[in-house]
């Protein structure tokens, strides 16, 4: 029997066969476009016909520069990062990067791990929506490695990183203002942590959009929980208890809103009728749903898209000043909200 190690294919091996330079062979596995599709059709039959493996750290430590970027979001199973995902891979594969993807589940522990596992593969940036947790210390390291680094939907207190995301403000005071126009008084904040930057903006909005109304802000109706479907059906839960129910509920998001009005249906209560349910995001399950949510729109997809061109200006050029793009919100009226008072 031959113990002997098989020797590993390489890319002068998969030119030779393909009767083509190392350089041409090379330029298709770093997918420029200036190879004609018949050329780039023989070469890949050749390297899946010899076992071809590309090996993109050798290729970055050889060049000096990475085309890989790493990704971290809190969780996948939220269709507002499957969206916001879509938008960042679309415009990063048009410059020819690949992307490494990291959830941290909005744990700091695993966000260190996964921050330096990133750091070690030499990644040319990182796009990272920061877990609730975060704080200034958290971006030391970063700074330190002098890594291009864009904030998307979150953002750390005091950080000099770029940053995409909605207008977090306006998009409360919309539904605020939309909920006391129908005659809502006593209107609930539910779900999500109060770490997360995007939850203190919109709380702060929240309670400034009521007392300009007139109207007093009451601490009992604001519910913390995880920005899940599970989290708002326990806000929900929670706040049914209260002795003077609410006749509204905006909630920190889309999957929190959903959350809630399942528990109101496992009540024998109906959203829409016997509470007036309001979202955020306006992920595609919002206009499916039985109500249809009311929502506010944050457009995840044009924010990973921003994100990613804003990454690549950064890899471009690390010294330009840092940037921040907001985005504006629109409120998308359905059944949910749609309470006779």
């Amino acid at each position: 029997m031959n113990s002997k190690k098989k020797r590993r294919v390489t890319l002068q091996d998969v030119a030779k066969a393909a009767g083509v330079s190392r350089a041409t062979a090379s330029l298709i596995v770093r997918g420029s476009p200036k190879i004609s599709a018949a050329t780039r059709e023989k070469v890949l039959g050749k390297m899946n016909e010899l076992g071809y493996v590309y090996d993109r750290v050798a290729a970055n430590l050889r060049s000096k520069q990475s085309t890989t970027v790493g990704l971290l979001i809190t969780e996948i199973a939220n269709p507002f990062f499957s969206e916001l995902l879509d938008g960042i891979t679309a415009e990063l594969e048009k410059e020819g990067y690949t992307i490494i993807l990291g959830t941290t589940s909005d744990s700091y522990d695993k966000q260190e791990r996964l921050l330096a596992t990133m750091l070690e593969n030499r990644v040319a940036g990182i796009l990272w929506t920061p877990v609730s947790a975060s704080t200034a210390e958290t971006t030391k390291q970063l700074i330190h490695s002098q890594l291009p680094v864009v904030q998307v939907g979150r953002e750390i207190t005091g950080s000099t990183f770029d940053y995409v995301g909605i207008d977090n403000r306006a998009g409360a005071e919309l539904v605020i203002s939309y909920l006391v126009k129908e005659g809502h008084r006593r209107i609930a904040y539910l779900g999500g942590p109060s770490a997360a930057s995007p939850w203190r903006e919109r709380i702060s909005s929240y309670k400034q959009a009521l007392l300009q109304a007139g109207l007093d802000v009451d601490p009992s109706l604001i519910v913390e929980s995880v920005a899940t479907r599970e989290g708002g059906r326990m806000a929900m839960a929670e706040i049914l208890t209260r002795e003077s129910r609410p006749t509204a509920a905006f909630c920190f998001n889309d999957i929190v809103a959903i959350g809630a009005m399942q528990e109101l249906k496992g009540r024998g209560l109906t959203p829409g009728v016997d509470m007036a349910i309001v979202g955020f995001d306006n992920v595609e399950e919002a206009s499916i749903f039985t109500p249809r949510l009311t929502t506010v729109s944050s457009f995840p997809r044009m924010i990973g898209t921003e994100a990613a061109k804003l990454l690549h200006q950064r890899i471009d050029d690390f010294a330009r000043p840092a940037e921040r793009i907001i985005l504006e919100p629109e409120l998308h009226i359905r059944e949910s909200s749609q309470v006779r008072l």
